[in-house]
């Protein structure tokens, strides 16, 4: 079994990637494109991602491609495989409730977060633009609001479904970089539930050891 994941670590979906391989224990290479703008080349887009884009998982001759449904395939394939990590359990309610979270997840969390991250991160770096300061500002009233929601939720809970799953893990990458990153840690240190959610997943040995792909 030989599993290769194209990429880049700093890319928030490949870490997703990574986090998830490395709670699984799933061995695995990385392989990172010759450049970013090569994976927009005929080549990669014939042979790899057909948008353009990573990150993408060849598993042997099986080829899959966007970060969350690549880390629902290793689940259902590795889950207790090589460890005991359980990220989606068998339990059809229990499985139910991280599918929930994973679209609080998609649809509310990500967006202004990753905006943030993009702004203050990537646009200057890899773009050549300045951060446009009225996205980032909206993206932070936007964030805010969501996690006033996930103070709530995770109100007498360790982790948002209450045991760690898969979608703790999809909440890691963009979250390190606007928060540790990225000056923006004032809005998750200020919700108790929140903070103590958020260093309970930095104090996991395989998200640690993920985060450090990044130094790398």
């Amino acid at each position: 079994m030989t599993i290769k994941l194209v990429g880049f670590p700093i890319s928030t979906a490949t870490l997703r990637v990574i986090i998830c391989l490395k709670e699984l224990a799933v061995p695995y290479e990385l392989d990172p494109p010759p450049s970013f703008q090569s994976i927009k080349d005929d080549d990669y887009i014939a042979n790899k991602h057909p948008f353009g884009r990573i990150p993408v998982l060849f598993d042997d001759d099986f080829r899959i491609t966007e970060s969350r449904a690549i880390c629902r395939y290793l689940t259902s394939k590795y889950q207790g495989k090589y460890n005991n990590t359980i990220l989606i359990p068998n339990d059809v309610h229990k499985a139910g409730l991280v599918e929930q979270y994973i679209s609080y997840e998609s649809f509310y969390y990500d967006p202004p977060v990753s905006t943030i991250v993009f702004e203050e991160v990537f646009a200057k770096k890899y773009v050549g633009n300045e951060p446009n300061a009225e996205a980032i500002k909206q993206s932070r009233e936007d964030l805010s609001k969501v996690l006033d929601v996930y103070e709530k939720l995770l109100e007498g809970k360790e982790y948002l479904t209450g045991e760690f799953s898969l979608v703790d893990i999809f909440h890691c990458p963009g979250t390190n970089l606007a928060c540790g990153t990225v000056t923006h840690a004032d809005l998750w240190d200020k919700r108790p539930n929140v903070k103590n959610w958020w260093n309970r997943l930095c104090n996991r040995e395989a998200i640690k050891k993920s985060f450090e792909e990044i130094e790398s």
